[in-house]
C-alpha cells in the first residue's frame, strides 16, 4: 500500500544477507539441544536499554519520517488513489464506526504492513527506549497511518498487522543489528558491517548516524549485542505434491537461533528464532518468514538431569509456497523440556498452546469482498520432539496445528496443521546430509459452501551447514 516492493527488496537483501532461508515452523526442541553447549559459557547479560539516554527528539523525527515520506512518496510520486488524502478523508476515518477490513493481497497485509510496523517500533527502540514502550510507538504509528495517511476506511486487520507484527519484526531487526555492528572494529570490514546493519535495521542505521556513531572506533556500551547466534544453512531439493502431481525446484533455508532460552528469559526477546524458506516457485520467492520471541520465562522444578522452562513467546509466521499460504500472529505458553539420558544422548521436548490474535486461512470460494483468504482467531497448538546422538546424529519430530474461526470472510471454522520430520547426520564437523518428509492439510468446514480437505505432502533433501556467529 505503500513502498512495500521497496521494503520486500529491503528485506529480500536481508535474507541474502544474513541467510534467513529457514524451513516453515521452528523446532524449539532443536534449538535447545544446540545451546545447551552454550549455557555454562560465560557472557554478559542481555543489553538493558533502561540503562541508556531515551533521545526522544530524534525517536519523533524518525516516527515521523516513517509516516510522512513514505505516505508523500505515496501520494505525490506514485500517486497512489489510496493516499488521495483530504480533510474529508481524515475526518471520515477518525469515526470510529468507519473502521472496516479491508481487501488488499495477502503479501502486503500479512508482510507489508508489519514490515512497516516495524519501522515505527525501531524509532524509539533505537533511541533508547525499551521493548514495551517501542511497542506503543508501533501501534500509535499504526493508528496514525489507517486514520491520517490513506483515504480508504481504517483496517482491524492493518492496525494488528502493523502493530504487533511490527512489533516482533522490530525487536528482531533490532537486535540483530546491534549483533552486527562493532565500535571496537575499524576500516573496510567496519564499514561493511555498518551498511549490513543498517539493512537490517534502517532506524538503527538512521540512529548511528544522528548520533556521530557511524564509522567511529569506540568502546562498546550496553547495546552491543555479544548474544550466541547459532546459523544453520541448508540447501537442496524441495518436492511438494498438489493434485497429484509433484511441483519440485530448489530451495534453500537458514534457521536462526540467537541467544539461550535458558538465560536471561525474563527480558523479552532474549530467546529468538528465525526461520525463512526461499525457492523455485510459480507464486512468489519467499515462502516462509516465521519469527519466536520469548516475552517472559519461569523456570520449573528441575534435577540434575532434567530440567523444564514455562516461555511465554510471541510468534509471527507468513507461509506461501504453490500449494498453501498462511498467515499468523500468536502468543503462547511453551514448556520446554530436557532429559539427559546420558553424555550421549539428550531428548528435548517441546509443547506449546495459545490464542491465535489474528489469522489468515486460504478461503477457495473468494470472499465477498474480493479476499482469496479469510480473517480468523482461534487457538494454536505445537509440540516437538528431538534426540541427539553423540552429537552428530539428530532426529526431530514437529507438530503445529490450529483451530480457527472466521471474523472477516466467508462463514466457516478451518483447522490447519503440518507434521514434518528431519533426519540429519554430521558428515564432517559443520557438515550434514539432511532429509525431511512431511505434510500441510487444511480442513474448512462452511456455512454456505461444499467443505474443503486437502492434504499437500511435501519432501526436502538437503545440505546442511552449522556455524556458531
Amino acid at each position: 500500500m505503500n513502498l512495500y516492493n521497496l521494503k520486500r527488496t529491503l528485506f529480500v537483501t536481508l535474507l541474502s544477507c544474513v541467510g534467513l532461508l529457514a524451513r516453515p515452523y521452528i523446532a524449539l526442541s532443536q534449538f535447545s539441544i544446540i545451546n545447551r553447549s552454550l549455557k555454562d559459557s560465560t557472557r554478559p547479560p542481555v543489553p538493558d536499554t533502561l540503562l541508556v539516554k531515551k533521545r526522544f527528539g530524534h525517536a519523533a523525527l524518525q516516527f515521523g519520517m516513517a509516516e510522512i515520506l513514505v505516505q508523500s512518496f505515496d501520494q505525490f510520486v506514485t500517486k497512489k488513489d489510496y493516499a488521495q488524502i483530504s480533510l474529508k478523508t481524515i475526518g471520515h476515518n477518525l469515526n470510529p464506526g468507519s473502521w472496516q477490513f479491508d481487501n488488499d493481497p495477502l503479501q502486503t497485509n500479512q508482510f507489508g504492513h508489519p514490515y512497516h510496523g516495524s519501522y515505527f517500533f525501531n524509532s524509539f527502540r533505537t533511541n533508547g527506549y525499551n521493548f514495551w514502550a517501542s511497542s506503543a510507538a508501533a501501534f500509535t504509528g499504526s493508528y496514525i497511518w489507517e486514520t491520517y495517511a490513506e483515504n480508504q476506511a481504517p483496517a482491524p486487520n492493518d492496525f494488528i498487522n502493523t502493530g504487533f507484527g511490527g512489533t516482533i519484526l522490530g525487536e528482531m531487526t533490532y537486535r540483530l543489528s546491534n549483533r552486527i555492528v562493532n565500535n571496537e572494529s575499524y576500516g573496510f570490514k567496519r564499514q561493511v558491517n555498518e551498511v549490513l546493519g543498517f539493512i537490517v535495521d534502517p532506524m538503527n542505521g538512521l540512529s548511528r548516524i544522528l548520533d556521530g556513531k557511524w564509522g567511529k572506533v569506540s568502546k562498546n556500551t550496553t547495546l552491543r549485542d555479544s548474544s550466541k547466534i547459532i546459523a544453520e544453512f541448508n540447501a537442496g531439493i524441495r518436492t511438494i505434491v498438489l493434485n497429484n502431481r509433484g511441483h519440485s525446484g530448489l530451495y534453500g533455508h537458514v534457521r536462526l537461533y540467537y541467544g539461550d532460552p535458558y538465560e536471561h528469559y525474563q527480558t523479552p526477546f532474549s530467546n529468538i528464532l528465525i526461520n525463512a524458506e526461499v525457492g523455485q516457485d510459480d507464486t512468489t520467492r519467499i515462502n516462509v518468514v516465521s519469527v519466536y520471541g520469548s516475552l517472559a520465562g519461569w523456570e520449573i522444578k528441575s534435577t540434575e538431569s532434567v530440567e523444564h522452562l514455562a516461555v511465554l513467546s510471541a510468534n509471527y509466521d507468513y507461509i506461501r509456497n504453490v500449494a498453501f499460504f498462511y498467515s499468523g500472529q500468536s502468543i503462547r505458553i511453551n514448556l520446554l523440556s530436557e532429559f539427559d539420558l546420558s553424555k550421549k544422548f539428550v531428548i528435548n521436548t517441546t509443547l506449546g498452546v495459545g490464542p491465535i490474535i489474528l489469522g489468515a486461512a486460504p478461503d477457495k470460494y473468494i470472499t465477498p469482498n474480493g479476499r482469496n483468504y479469510d480473517y480468523t482467531m482461534g487457538v494454536g497448538v505445537n509440540g516437538s520432539a528431538a534426540l541427539n546422538v553423540a552429537g552428530k546424529l539428530f532426529f526431530n519430530i514437529n507438530y503445529r496445528g490450529g483451530w480457527q474461526a472466521t471474523i472477516n470472510g466467508n462463514p466457516a471454522h478451518y483447522f490447519l496443521h503440518t507434521v514434518s520430520g528431519e533426519f540429519s547426520y554430521m558428515v564432517i564437523k559443520g557438515f550434514s546430509l539432511c532429509a525431511e518428509p512431511g505434510y500441510y492439510a487444511l480442513s474448512g468446514r462452511y456455512r454456505d459452501y461444499p467443505d474443503v480437505f486437502r492434504n499437500y505432502p511435501y519432501f526436502k533433501g538437503s545440505v546442511k551447514y552449522s556455524v556458531n556467529l
